[in-house]
């Protein structure tokens, strides 16, 4: 049984504001209401702000960014796919890509629970760099945007014709799932290969090499390569927004195992980025 209260104001706040924003967000897709719509926004926004909340009384207590354990990365990637939906719904009305983001931060935080750190863990002096910050949170930004994706795949492949108005000040446009699971893959794989070219000259500085061959390496490789492989095929002659989805799922399945899979491999006590 999980004790709530030894997780803090900041956590409890998060995990309520986000499971009746999972609900709100139900209830408008059954009921048709614009009213519970909003409120199942302004909801998921609260929640967003309360992982922010976590991450800011993390910093004050450990003195040190929050991104070191598997708890405090949990809460990042659950504050990144918060936030960036925040902005895709800033343009899209996508109430079921709403329900989508806000179970699966619920499922996020839920692990976080379970995952939560006893002690505050001092940083190891190889991640006593300039470039921690930037690597970690331009990938969690970048795995946030892929469940984006993989979610409005999964949504095109249940519904193909569906589409969606686009909104800005110049006016707004109809367009298809498709069109938009590519422009949020296309920013997820822009903040990956960020992520990669800054993880490898931060492996320069600390180990004098810019890829050691680490399995948490090559698995972050084999997740970019699959998003290379996308991008191309998306451009061959017959092929589909289907086959897109289905890429993009397996890409997101990809991302997951680097992520939290790899610490299951045999070789993962010779990895220097696997969560403890």
């Amino acid at each position: 049984m999980i004790a709530l209260g030894r997780l803090g104001a900041p956590f409890v706040t998060a995990l309520v504001l986000v499971a009746a924003a999972v609900a709100a967000h139900g209830l408008s897709l059954l009921a048709r209401r614009r009213l519970l719509d909003r409120l199942a926004t302004l909801l998921f926004l609260g929640a967003a702000g309360a992982t922010v909340w976590i991450l800011v009384a993390r910093y004050l207590d450990a003195g040190r960014p929050p991104f070191k354990t598997l708890y405090e990365s949990l809460v990042l990637f659950a504050a990144s796919v918060a936030l960036l939906y925040a902005v895709v719904e800033r343009f899209y009305r996508l109430a079921l890509l709403g329900l989508l983001a806000s179970a699966f931060v619920l499922a996020i935080l839920g692990y976080a629970a379970v995952k939560a750190d006893v002690d505050t863990i001092a940083l190891p002096a190889a991640l006593q760099s300039a470039w921690f910050v930037p690597h970690v949170v331009v990938y969690f930004l970048g795995y946030a945007a892929l469940f984006l994706a993989a979610a409005l795949a999964a949504v095109h492949l249940a519904r193909p014709g569906a589409t969606v108005t686009f909104s800005n000040l110049g006016g707004s446009r109809v367009v298809g799932y498709g069109e938009l699971m590519h422009t949020v893959t296309k920013f997820g794989f822009a903040s990956i290969s960020v992520g990669l070219v800054i993880g490898a000259l931060w492996a320069k500085s600390a180990w004098g090499d810019y890829w050691v061959w680490d399995p948490k390496e090559n698995w972050s490789l084999i997740t970019w390569l699959i998003y290379v492989i996308y991008l191309h095929l998306r451009r061959s002659p017959g092929w589909t927004e289907r086959r897109s989805a289905g890429v993009l799922i397996a890409g997101f399945a990809a991302v997951m195992f680097t992520y939290l899979g790899v610490s299951l491999l045999p070789t993962a006590g010779q990895s220097a980025h696997v969560y403890q």
